[in-house]
């Protein structure tokens, strides 16, 4: 499905909180059926997250790009839960959950009265899918990478027939405590399996999958003829004994009968509400919210294609229609400060396409202006710049392009007179141009976490306002200040670890930066270069980021539409004194009057990266993913691996998730052993009125430590020359 266009008229964008409701809001199966047709059932969120019953899972699967953001609350717990549909076959959950009656700690000093929160992850792998006899049948993991909490393992068939769905499954761990099938719960509550954790939780334990007592669980989900309403009821396979309340907090959480019972009711298209009594003494409610990340639609209010109307072929243009063509190739073709060249039977246009995503639609655009000129011209040339380096060039050859155009012949496409290729130099005279050396804006600015001991959401809201200046096509400066409005950060209170380790702080003093009003965030000067055909640039130095100063290099090979890129960065980095703009830290060790502890920081560093960028495409089961791993040496001085993963819907949203393993051990690194978290990159075409390759990212880490952190740099070579093989400007896939 093509983007929808509407006239020409341009309205005002939408705010970003609305923009981001009509994300939520749009684009689900409706909840109800017409009165010709019986209720579908449509699936939802266990108390957990997850597709499934209310404490047990089941073998479905929503969609793929379903998400949804939910939270349910009963006597004992409080869950948000957040659960992605990557693919066809793989659901993923991440979830928070707070311990009613238990703190985070007994230090009233450190986390005060905040409930005890645990962190967890949840994922399920569809190993057969439903037949006309034969069930589906999923495998599951629930809370694998946590402190274990609520781990388990199931393996789990579902069938539909009519309005029913019927469910049967085994459980372990969590989810088999009952131990109806095997093993012994009399002799341990959690039947002698090892519910320990390695290091400081965060670790995948291994070692205990699929141990311990085993249950069987089932249960039956039954779409009513009303539509919005369907209704649940399990036999649950745990028996509660072993639940944290109970075993830390001595709280009785009996379960008289292991029925529960559960009813669900659809909002329309957007939402649905959850209501189950459970273990015949716990009332339990939710709700979630969804959204299909691979059906969100472009809707544009754009101008007007240009229609195709050659004037009479002329071999030159006044001065004032080469203005006026170079303005119309930036406002309808999307080509930002264009410039035009005229070498003989050529006409070439550099500029960088700011507009659409889908390039050949910027290209399209730009062909008709310069055809309806009626200049005389064999060839267009588009030379795609990125920071005014060439990254990409489009020969349109003009006669095939007026056959496509005048459909001369059955199934005349605009790709017929298109040819890319690397970009050459380019020559002949310049006849117009509409560069900008300057740039300033100022934008909102959210930094945010979960989970953390002090309080359980923490955050920073500012502005930033920024400049950038081009010197000729090799230099940039650029800079920032950000402003403080409101923040609770001054609650962030890292201690260092109990044993006495003494790892260099890094991002765990962002308390002291967020505790300025005003602050400089990045002053800087960048060189970048296209140093051959497939190898790219930049030198940089100054304020990097808001925590470092320094300078570095990145080398990027990238050869023209391969499915693979190398990369390699150096930098040498100091640490900034946040109680001054431009100061940087002189010694070492520093003394924390609030914690009454000493602490070291980064007086300089070596840092930097080689970086494997990878968009499989040996099997379909990965189509639209891109694999990022970098192995280097961090800004904590501690080395090792990251591994990015990141999956692109058919919209566009890109959906990722990070780990980073280094030398240092998880008791150096503290709470969660090692550095991870996921993130959510959103084209904001699908989000606004007018069509832009523009993205926003929210990203989430689970808890912000120092080991494992890289330096944040201003600029990437992968993502300056995406347009060499597309993937953050890629265009809709529907």
């Amino acid at each position: 499905m093509k983007p929808r266009h509407y006239s020409p008229k341009r309205f005002t964008q939408y705010p970003i909180i609305a923009s981001l409701a009509v994300l939520t809001l749009t684009n689900i199966p409706t909840a109800y059926a017409d009165e010709f047709s019986a209720p579908q059932l449509h699936h939802s969120q266990t108390d957990f997250g997850g597709t499934g019953l209310m404490q047990m899972p089941s073998a479905r699967m929503m969609p793929e790009g379903e998400l949804s953001l939910g939270v349910t609350n009963n006597a004992e717990y409080l869950h948000y839960h957040l659960s992605l549909q990557l693919f066809p076959w793989l659901e993923t959950t991440a979830r928070y959950t707070q311990v009613h009656d238990l703190l985070y700690s007994q230090s009233e000093s450190f986390s005060g009265d905040t409930e005890y929160t645990d962190k967890s992850f949840d994922v399920k792998l569809r190993v057969l899918k439903e037949g006309y006899y034969l069930p589906a049948l999923s495998v599951g993991l629930r809370d694998f990478g946590g402190t274990g909490l609520f781990d388990g393992e199931f393996i789990a068939a579902s069938k539909q027939v009519g309005p029913f769905d019927f469910t049967l499954g085994l459980g372990w761990g969590y989810i088999g405590n009952r131990a109806n099938l095997t093993g012994d719960n009399s002799v341990s509550v959690d039947c002698q399996r090892n519910s320990g954790y390695k290091g400081n939780g965060g670790s995948f334990d291994i070692d205990r999958l699929f141990t311990g007592c085993t249950s069987v669980f089932g249960g039956i989900e039954y779409q009513t003829p009303y539509a919005p309403l369907s209704l649940k009821i399990e036999y649950d396979g745990n028996d509660y004994r072993s639940d944290f309340p109970v075993t830390r907090g001595r709280i009785s959480m009996p379960q008289p009968t292991p029925w529960n019972f559960g009813a669900v009711y659809a909002f329309t298209n957007w939402g649905q509400l959850q209501v189950s009594y459970e273990r015949g003494n716990t009332v339990t409610a939710g709700f979630t919210m969804h959204t299909n990340l691979s059906n969100l639609d472009q809707v544009w209010v754009d101008d007007e294609k240009p229609r195709y109307a050659p004037q009479s072929s002329k071999q030159q243009l006044t001065d004032q229609e080469w203005q006026t063509l170079t303005t119309d190739l930036h406002k309808v073709a999307g080509f930002s400060h264009p410039k035009i060249y005229k070498d003989g039977e050529t006409v070439t246009v550099t500029g960088t396409q700011s507009k659409y995503r889908e390039r050949k639609e910027g290209e399209e655009r730009a062909a008709t202006l310069l055809a309806n000129t009626g200049i005389d011209a064999k060839t267009y040339r588009f030379v795609e710049l990125a920071q005014r380096q060439p990254i990409t060039e489009t020969r349109i050859d003009t006669a095939s392009f007026k056959q496509v155009k005048e459909h001369d012949y059955p199934g005349a496409r605009f790709e017929d007179s298109r040819e890319t290729g690397n970009p050459v130099a380019v020559t002949g005279q310049k006849m117009a141009g509409n560069e900008q050396n300057l740039y300033y804006g100022i934008a909102p600015k959210l930094q945010q976490s979960f989970g953390g001991a002090e309080n359980f959401y923490l955050y920073s809201v500012g502005v930033v306002g920024g400049a950038s200046y081009h010197l000729g096509n090799h230099w940039l400066f650029s800079g920032s200040f950000y402003g403080n409005i409101i923040d609770n950060y001054d609650q962030f209170n890292y201690e260092v670890p109990p044993d006495g380790t003494n790892v260099k702080r890094v991002r765990t003093l962002n308390r002291e930066y967020f505790s300025k009003t005003l602050r400089l965030d990045t002053l800087q000067v960048n060189y970048f270069d296209r140093l051959s055909t497939n190898f790219y640039g930049q030198a940089y130095a100054g304020y990097l980021e808001s925590m470092y100063a320094g300078a570095g290099g990145e080398l990027l090979y990238r050869p023209l539409g391969s499915n693979w890129a190398l990369g390699v960065d150096a930098n040498y980095v100091r640490q900034r004194d946040p109680d001054t703009y431009t100061g940087l830290f002189k010694e070492e060790r520093h003394y924390d009057s609030e914690t009454g502890q000493s602490y070291r920081v980064q007086t300089g560093v070596a840092t930097g990266h080689a970086t494997l960028y990878w968009q499989p495409k040996f099997w379909n089961a990965f189509d639209n993913t891109l694999v990022q791993i970098s192995a280097g040496r961090y800004l904590a001085e501690d080395v090792g691996v990251t591994v990015d993963f990141s999956k692109q819907f058919d919209s566009g949203v890109i959906a990722g998730v990070f780990a980073t393993k280094t030398d240092m051990s998880a008791e150096e690194f503290g709470e969660g052993s090692f550095n991870k978290g996921f993130y959510v990159s959103i084209p904001l075409d699908i989000m606004t009125v007018t069509p832009t390759k523009n993205r926003t990212t929210i990203s989430w880490l689970p808890l912000q430590r120092d080991g494992g952190q890289m330096l944040g740099r201003q600029y990437s070579l992968y993502g300056m020359t995406d347009s060499r093989a597309p993937w953050y400007a890629r265009p809709p896939m529907h």
